[in-house]
């Protein structure tokens, strides 16, 4: 039996966009299990000491992203601000960065609550849930919390029809690990699903027709999949967490597929976990364990 966390419709003004480090659009699901893991470490320390937050499904059910593109643009824009005006009431300077509003659905699957610690589990969650930052913006609100049980991928059906209409990532790491046995380096890989490539076709009567396809089909995006530790652990100047070890990191990224929740089969291809590589400096993100 799976015990899920379920937050629907949390509505969340000025996330960070960046969806990868070369992409904006959804923000990237390390953000958002991170956001989990605060969330998990707030309750851990307001009396549930024995929950635990495995794993996690973001279910994006609307989003705005803030971009711009005038007539005769080729480009979009990112529109920015600069909020509150100086002293002087001049705007502030400030770094650009892509940002958006959406409303979003979390489904996080939990350890350690049992049905007699249902009610309190719940009060714990509305009294944290309003003060988090998630993906770097503020929570507006979300409809009440719901803890439900259901039997595995027998009973997923249960799960997601409380998340339509909505998308979520489905890992497509596939994709890549297949292309890269044909000889591809990972950029080359990466880039050759993203493509679009564009036909022409003249027929009998000589009329010009235009088709345009990429390399594999549905929603393929580039997403962040963690992150490779390239620095050895030590503390850093000025850091935040005085007791935790810091390192340098670069970003990890791989492909993902953005599916409608009804069309999945299995609970595996829709809960996203965390995971420490600690022999090859690697924290991930995935569905899959690297076997499977």
């Amino acid at each position: 039996m799976n015990r899920i966390l379920l937050i629907p419709r949390l509505r969340i003004h000025n996330a960070n966009a960046l969806s990868s480090p070369y992409t904006i659009g959804f923000p990237a699901l390390t953000a958002w299990l991170g956001g989990v893991h605060a969330l998990q470490r707030k309750l851990n320390a307001d009396g549930l000491p024995q929950l635990s937050f495995s794993r996690t499904a973001v279910a994006c059910h609307r989003i705005d992203l803030q971009t711009y593109k005038h007539a005769g643009d080729y480009l979009y824009s990112i529109v920015g601000t600069g909020n509150p005006l100086d002293k002087s009431g001049e705007r502030p300077s400030f770094i650009e960065e892509a940002r958006c509003h959406l409303d979003v659905s979390l489904a996080i699957e939990t350890q350690g609550i049992g049905k007699a610690n249902e009610d309190e589990f719940l009060a714990a969650v509305n009294r944290h849930l309003p003060k988090l930052k998630w993906a770097g913006g503020d929570s507006l609100g979300y409809k009440a919390p719901q803890w439900l049980a259901i039997a595995g991928d027998n009973e997923l059906a249960n799960l997601t029809r409380k998340l339509m209409p909505s998308y979520v990532l489905k890992q497509r790491r596939d994709l890549m690990a297949q292309a890269m046995t044909e000889g591809q380096d990972a950029i080359d890989a990466l880039l050759d699903y993203l493509a679009v490539h564009y036909q022409s076709r003249t027929d009998d009567d000589g009329h010009v027709s235009w088709t345009a396809e990429r390399k594999a089909k549905g929603w393929i995006v580039p997403i962040a999949a963690g992150f490779h530790g390239v620095s050895a652990l030590g503390h850093a100047e000025h850091q935040r967490d005085q007791i935790t070890p810091h390192r340098f990191a670069e970003s990890l990224v791989t492909l993902g597929e953005f599916v409608m929740p009804h069309r999945l089969k299995r609970l595996d291809d829709l809960l996203w976990r965390s995971r420490y590589d600690a022999d090859n400096y690697l924290y991930l993100i995935e569905q899959h364990s690297r076997n499977a």
